[in-house]
């Protein structure tokens, strides 16, 4: 019986720390993603943007989404940047030429001439370092900052959220309430009959 109950014990306590386990990797995969994904409008590194138009064809072309992150342009390089001048639309552009301090010339792979612009430090989202064709429709719904919300508030829930195991582990086993009742029921039973002999006699 002792063997039986230190075995039960032993179980609760594996699921209990394989729980514990996958939800600490849970919170890790979920800050990896935010770290990855967070766009840049909500303070984060990533910005996506969907190609409108033919100034970077064949590289892109319309409707394709690029993904960039921030990091430390150079010539030749396509970035994104969003020019005060145009109110926070963002372009989606070769470097040529210039530099990080007083701004750098682009132009269209497709255009012969050079944009009117020179972005310089905040106006650069960020490097391109994806592209993914023909995928318009899903980056308007990854750009919308209610679904980034909805994602992170749906984690916590069920990262936070008890699981019927929880439940389970604070009562006792039907096996052991088992073993319990016919223990005392073992114990209860001599007496009994030793009532009973020494009444007889």
């Amino acid at each position: 019986m002792a063997a039986m109950l230190d075995a039960s014990t032993d179980a609760t306590r594996v699921r209990r720390y394989w729980r514990v386990l996958v939800q600490g990797l849970s919170w890790v995969l979920l800050a990896i993603a935010v770290y990855a994904l967070w766009p840049a409008s909500l303070g984060g590194g990533t910005s996506l943007v969907i190609v409108s138009g033919q100034s970077m064809e064949p590289t892109y072309s319309s409707g394709d989404l690029v993904v960039a992150r921030k990091g430390d342009p150079q010539i030749g390089d396509v970035i994104i940047y969003a020019p005060e001048d145009l109110g926070g639309a963002q372009v989606v552009h070769r470097i040529i030429g210039g530099d990080a301090a007083s701004g750098w010339v682009l132009q269209g792979d497709n255009n012969d001439f050079i944009d009117p612009f020179y972005p310089a430090g905040a106006e650069v989202r960020g490097i391109v370092h994806l592209h993914v064709p023909n995928a318009g429709v899903v980056t308007m719904w990854l750009l919308n900052p209610l679904l980034w919300c909805g994602v992170i508030l749906l984690a916590m829930v069920i990262a936070l959220w008890p699981s019927a195991g929880d439940e389970d582990d604070d009562e006792p086993e039907d096996g052991a309430e088992d073993g319990a009742d016919d223990e005392a029921a073992d114990q209860a039973a001599p007496v009994t009959l030793n009532d009973a002999k020494t009444s007889g006699a």
